[in-house]
């Protein structure tokens, strides 16, 4: 039976935050709230746990999940290279609503699915969410529903959709914004012949803003150039059946750069 714990309430914080680390720990899911949507979480380098997460959301491992990290040093850790415009994007958006794919470390011992080489992480803003990921370290994290539905924006709306597949049920209060995140492509800017930033999800930062910290990195703006193509290496296209509402999640380095569900 899943255990819920009110995280605005002082006296229920600590347990629930220890109880969500052991569930972790076991190789259970947890649910999370997030800045963006509530997520449903396992651990990064526990291959069952993370398969258990796509079983019980109904995805294929086609559709890796992201990983949210507690802080800029967990990223360095995960990814091969943190081009300097990468740096600029993390210095003024992180902790937020962007999400960067990057080469993953060679070395890395985990199975987050068919990412081809590739790992997309964000840091949330979001204190319950940052100190579970302190006692953690990473975590696969996807949004807390089931595919093809909205994004949960509260915790009733989680238990709804997953029951007792969840462990732990971690309640934040409503979300934050709602908005699902921006994902950006920016593995070209590691060795690529061009070097450019895509935007695979528009969301919580805007291409404007995205533009500012950029420049000309940035993709054009659709339909600035009408035979404008992807570059080398940036093989990932945004699905045009995500739902409103829900935040869709890339397929890292594959066909498809958005799912037609949710991620927080």
């Amino acid at each position: 039976m899943s255990s819920l714990f009110d995280c605005r309430d002082e006296s229920q914080l600590l347990p629930g935050l220890r109880e969500a680390r052991r569930a972790i720990a076991r190789g259970d899911l947890v649910v999370l709230p997030t800045d963006t949507v509530y997520g449903i979480a396992a651990d990064a380098f526990n291959a069952e746990a993370v398969q258990n997460l796509l079983d019980t959301k109904g995805r294929g491992r086609q559709s890796p999940p992201p990983v949210l990290v507690p802080g800029v040093n967990t990223l360095r850790a995960l990814a091969a290279e943190i081009p300097e415009p990468v740096e600029r994007l993390i210095e003024e958006f992180w902790p937020g609503g962007l999400t960067i794919v990057l080469p993953a470390q060679p070395s890395l011992s985990w199975d987050l699915g068919e990412t081809h080489g590739t790992v997309a992480v964000r840091m949330p803003a979001n204190r319950f969410a940052l100190e579970l990921l302190e006692d953690t370290g990473p975590l696969a994290v996807s949004s807390a529903n089931l595919t093809g539905m909205s994004a949960s924006v509260l915790i009733d709306e989680a238990q709804q959709y997953l029951g007792d597949a969840v462990s732990v049920y971690l309640d934040g209060g409503p979300s934050d914004t709602g908005i699902s995140s921006t994902i950006v492509d920016a593995t070209t800017l590691v060795g690529g012949e061009t070097p450019i930033v895509r935007v695979l999800r528009e969301g919580a930062i805007t291409r404007d803003q995205l533009r500012e910290v950029l420049g000309d990195l940035l993709e054009p703006d659709p339909g600035a150039e009408s035979d404008h193509t992807a570059q080398p290496g940036a093989d990932a296209e945004p699905s045009t059946d995500a739902e409103p509402g829900a935040e869709p999640e890339p397929a890292v380095g594959g066909e498809d750069a958005v799912s037609s569900d949710g991620r927080a």
